[in-house]
């Protein structure tokens, strides 16, 4: 007889395309800023080579598909016009504060975005209340996602096992990793970057909105959002 599925102790979620939707100005911006040095990219390229990736990740694409070597100036005249776009157009994707303001167990953040900012853009959404210094990034691993990294050390630094926790991810190097950690994962796929495309779940279970988190997994929450 098969074990049971053991119950789920600790919610991590992604931060851009997930909790916030971000990703498609992240796509503008970087597209647009991509074209003054002459790489032409397409948001279909930007969906399966940069979605969910670190910095050096997209920088080695590049390198290696456009035989172009972004600088540190680059670098940073990308991340500044993004925060400068987020201070007036980020938003949380629709219905997230419901699902976490009623959440009955543990959550945290593991994103690939840098430090600064992951930390302005919770500000600027008012998440940082849900989430305190539970926030994780990159940073702080070694190899960034598709590795199982960075969500084992969420794990581990919120002490809860691998096994106990649940990832909600909109990329496929996400999913990958959350898989590679031996997670439960489910693809959420309610944000503007995925509408109207063809998407790769990888495997695991989509939700577009976050009224079905609650449908598929009752016991997470203390009432149904």
């Amino acid at each position: 007889m098969a074990s049971p599925t053991p119950p789920i102790e600790l919610v991590i979620f992604d931060c851009d395309g997930v909790l916030i939707d971000s990703e498609i100005i992240s796509a503008r911006v970087l597209l647009q800023l991509l074209k003054t040095v002459g790489v032409h990219v397409d948001i279909a390229h930007f969906q399966a080579n940069f979605l969910g990736r670190s910095w050096p990740k997209v920088v080695a694409d590049i390198r290696i598909n456009y035989g172009l070597s972004l600088g540190e100036d680059f670098e940073e005249g990308y991340r500044s016009e993004l925060l400068k776009a987020f201070e007036t157009e980020l938003e949380t994707t629709p219905g997230i504060e419901a699902v976490l303001g009623k959440l009955s167990v543990a959550s945290c953040v593991a994103t690939s975005s840098t430090p600064r900012r992951l930390r302005r853009s919770m500000e600027i959404t008012g998440l940082d209340r849900h989430f305190g210094d539970h926030t994780f990034t990159a940073s702080l691993v070694e190899n960034g996602k598709p590795a199982p990294d960075l969500f084992l050390l969420a794990a581990e630094r919120m002490g809860v096992a691998p096994e106990r926790c649940l990832v909600i991810e909109d990329s496929a190097p996400g999913i990958e990793a959350a898989k590679r950690a031996g997670m439960r994962c489910y693809h959420y796929i309610g944000g503007k970057h995925l509408r109207g495309h063809d998407l790769d779940s990888s495997g695991v279970s989509r939700i577009e909105d976050w009224g079905e988190l609650a449908q598929c997994e009752p016991a997470l929450f203390k009432t149904i959002p």
